[in-house]
């Protein structure tokens, strides 16, 4: 039976991998944060099933500790300060996790276990300022916001351990991917939040900042998939993981409605005076909020797959509607549950 160790297990990808990995007949342990109140969010149905470790990716002796009780074979690092947005707000906080974490990590393992395999959640915010179409894993980096640096960081020194010490050490770098499960301060999950309880009359309106930003939205089931796979070839290597579709965060609104309640909405006006209109009612459902906006923003962003798809054998299941749908169901669900 392997074992395998998860940072970040109580999140969206966490969640996910450690339901794939208890599937294939893994021993699976997971890092968590002590907290006043214990809250074991997305992984409540599978706590029992589960080992869980009190460790802080800014603790390299809490890390090491981990790694002596795991065992593991596998590390799957997943913990990270996440929010774009937020990193602004606290880029030493976002750095010392993002990016020092994930050499504390790489210590522990080298110091207690340096034939596990290593998987580090590299991101395509690592692009940024995009150098070419569609982003692969040869097109130059250039971050535009202190979580793609941090993430950056963590990138290099990932294939840096390999290189160093021959560490079986892999980088997905996953292109946006959501869910039912992600956070609500994400803009996917605000939006579908939002389409829910507007149609169910529990909200008047969502403020939303830059609708012509461009992403590659997949289902984080899908990228998981992609992460073990990385761990079960014969060699290290990094991988984009991506749809090789882009969408802007506009069509992404336009869906949710649809999808909620069959809402078409209709755009107004320019700019930040732009509003979103229930064609249907005239009601204004989405405003522009300006404090939303990025200090710098990466317009576009776009994943070639090719290769995972050659080397690992993966493919996307969950195209962009049926990602939409499955968030916005949820989030009725949610919702209905609030007016009982």
């Amino acid at each position: 039976m392997k074992h395998a160790l998860i940072t970040g297990i109580t999140g969206q990808d966490g969640s996910y991998l450690a339901e794939l990995l208890l599937e294939k007949g893994y021993e699976v342990y997971g890092i968590w944060r002590r907290k006043a109140n214990v809250d074991y969010g997305n992984i409540a149905h599978i706590k029992d099933k589960i080992h869980l470790i009190y460790a802080d990716m800014t603790d390299p002796v809490s890390l090491i500790t981990a790694m002596k009780i795991s065992q593991a074979d596998e590390v799957y690092n997943l913990a990270a300060q996440s929010f774009v947005a937020s990193s602004w707000s606290t880029p030493l906080n976002t750095a010392e996790t993002d990016a020092l974490g994930v050499t504390n990590l790489l210590e522990a393992i080298r110091i207690v276990k340096p034939e596990a395999k290593f998987y580090q959640a590299s991101t395509s915010e690592m692009f940024g300022l995009v150098q070419e179409m569609p982003q692969t894993e040869k097109t130059p980096f250039y971050p535009r916001s202190p979580y793609g640096v941090a993430k950056l960081y963590g990138h290099w020194i990932t294939k840096n351990y390999r290189e160093s010490y021959h560490m079986f050490a892999c980088s997905g770098i996953l292109f946006n991917h959501e869910s039912e499960r992600r956070g609500l301060e994400f803009v996917t999950r605000k939006i579908s939040r939002a389409a829910a309880r507007i149609t169910l009359g529990l909200q008047d309106c969502v403020e939303l900042g830059n609708l012509d930003s461009k992403r590659d939205w997949g289902h984080s089931k899908d990228y998981v998939k992609a992460m073990w796979l990385m761990l079960q070839q014969d060699t290290p290597d990094d991988y984009v993981i991506a749809t090789n579709e882009t969408r802007t965060v506009r069509e992404f609104v336009e869906t949710a409605f649809y999808l909620a309640d069959g809402i078409v909405i209709k755009w107004q006006g320019e700019g930040v005076d732009e509003v979103g209109v229930d064609k249907m009612s005239g009601k204004v459902i989405v405003r522009i909020n300006p404090e939303f906006f990025r200090p710098a923003e990466v317009d576009v962003l776009l994943g070639n797959p090719a290769k995972a798809e050659s080397q690992l054998g993966w493919k996307r299941e969950i195209d962009f509607m049926e990602l939409v749908h499955r968030m916005v169901e949820h989030d009725l669900e949610l919702a209905k549950a609030e007016i009982k």
